[in-house]
């Protein structure tokens, strides 16, 4: 099973004009993590694989898991981004605001917080599919493409809405009195 690069999505631009309209397309397959190797290489992303023999792919402020769970129907392929950020308690209220403001106008990734033992708080978010008996190809890697997308731009529209950061996605060093 390969992914035909003509098949990553091009969001936003013009129709590739080598591929015929109407064409069917994209088979049907059931994803493995080989498949998502492939998408992320065609990518450029870098990635690898954790002890938990998880696929994931690291930014500077985040990492992103490809994980497959469930067996036969009910197999299930999540997309989960854990945010590094730490945040107090007592800023929960505000980062509780914040998230359910972009669950309500986006449709992934789905954003909760996560409290550790030591009282530290993160963001996680997370996507799933249902892919037990099998997912037509283009679909998924759109959708798997569409998933990272949000997730970096979640992260960015977290800062600018939190004014943590400038711009540019640097910390612009500046606090409200």
């Amino acid at each position: 099973m390969s992914i035909d690069p003509s098949s990553i999505p091009n969001f936003g631009g013009q129709p590739d004009p080598n591929q015929p309209s109407g064409e069917a397309s994209g088979s049907v397959v059931i994803p493995d993590q080989d498949l998502v190797k492939q998408l992320l290489d065609q990518m450029g992303l870098k990635h690898a694989v954790d002890d938990e023999d998880d696929l994931l792919a690291p930014w500077e402020e985040f990492r992103t898991y490809f994980m497959f769970r469930g067996e036969e129907q009910q197999h299930v392929f999540a997309v989960r981004t854990f945010y590094e950020r730490t945040y107090s308690v007592d800023e929960k209220p505000q980062l509780h605001e914040a998230i359910d403001e972009w669950n309500h106008l986006t449709l992934w990734p789905k954003v909760y917080t996560n409290t550790d033992d030591e009282g530290a708080v993160r963001l996680i978010g997370e996507a799933q599919m249902l892919i037990g008996m099998g997912v037509n190809l283009d679909h998924f890697v759109a959708t798997t493409v569409s998933w990272i997308q949000a997730s970096v731009e979640f992260n960015k529209w977290l800062g600018e809405r939190l004014g943590l950061e400038d711009a540019t996605g640097e910390d612009d060093g500046d606090s409200e009195d």
